[in-house]
């Protein structure tokens, strides 16, 4: 197996707008699409597998055995002034770089089929200390985009501030342009801890998404949310990181550990 998408529904949804949200620095873009997918009430139409992630199954309640895996859920709009939304989150990212490419191909072809007009990306900014105040930086796969969101309080002048965006978030955009799919990539900033979630960057970026959707986003449970899924997180990220020290070479091993202080 490599990377498949199973479909247990298949939504009649028009123009509708893709939300990307992948653990990351901070869980800034998981725990921002999470909430908007549990604030909707989303319905779940699809999951994504593949050997690219550490291969792990994950048991997150009772005696139920689950795959690492991305969900796909959507939205129907309510108002004319919205759109249909489709929200993907999940446990992890790629464990490889081949696997980061062939992931987000293999979700644009799934797109493209569900007639997909715009990406949102998202995801967190290690600015490296702690800040009351996130600004959201914004990055885009066309200029026009930049012009279209500026009213939105993003930041655009990402080649200062960030330079490059590794893994899911920066991909999607990038990519997306080969399938001419005009993408975004909201980041919040945040302290930089891989998989500790920061809430403050997280609402910054759902706001920032809820005022370009037209939606009405309570973010008053997001701190709750937050601490629910944190011990799952743990758990995860100390699975994969046992994973990957046990397949290191015994002279990497040192090193790694040399680190830990």
């Amino acid at each position: 197996m490599t990377t498949k998408i199973i479909v247990f529904e298949k939504p009649k949804l028009k123009d509708p707008i893709f939300i990307e949200g992948l653990p990351g620095v901070g869980n800034v873009g998981r725990v921002a699409a999470g909430y908007l997918v549990e604030e909707l009430k989303a319905k779940k139409f699809a999951e994504l597998i593949s050997s690219h992630f550490m291969p792990i199954a994950v048991i997150p309640r009772g005696s139920q055995v689950e795959m690492i895996k991305a969900e796909f859920f959507y939205w129907k709009a309510k108002n004319k002034n919205q759109n249909d939304l489709i929200i993907m989150i999940g446990d992890s990212q790629s464990a490889d770089p081949e696997g980061h490419y062939e992931i987000v191909e293999e979700v644009l072809r799934f797109l493209k089929q569900l007639g997909v007009k715009e990406i949102f990306a998202l995801g967190g900014l290690n600015i490296g200390i702690p800040t009351e105040r996130p600004k959201v930086v914004g990055a885009v796969n066309d200029v026009s985009l930049e012009k279209k969101y500026q009213k939105y309080n993003i930041v655009f002048d990402t080649s200062q501030r960030v330079g490059s965006i590794v893994g899911a978030a920066g991909l999607f955009v990038a990519l997306a342009k080969y399938y001419d799919i005009p993408a975004t990539c909201l980041l919040g900033e945040t302290s930089g801890m891989p998989f500790l979630p920061d809430p403050k960057s997280a609402e910054a970026v759902l706001k920032v998404l809820s005022d370009i959707l037209n939606l009405k986003i309570d973010t008053t449970k997001l701190e709750k949310r937050i601490k629910e899924m944190k011990e799952f997180m743990r758990r995860v990220e100390a699975m994969q990181s046992q994973l990957l020290r046990s397949h290191l070479p015994p002279t990497e091993k040192k090193e790694e550990l040399s680190y830990i202080g």
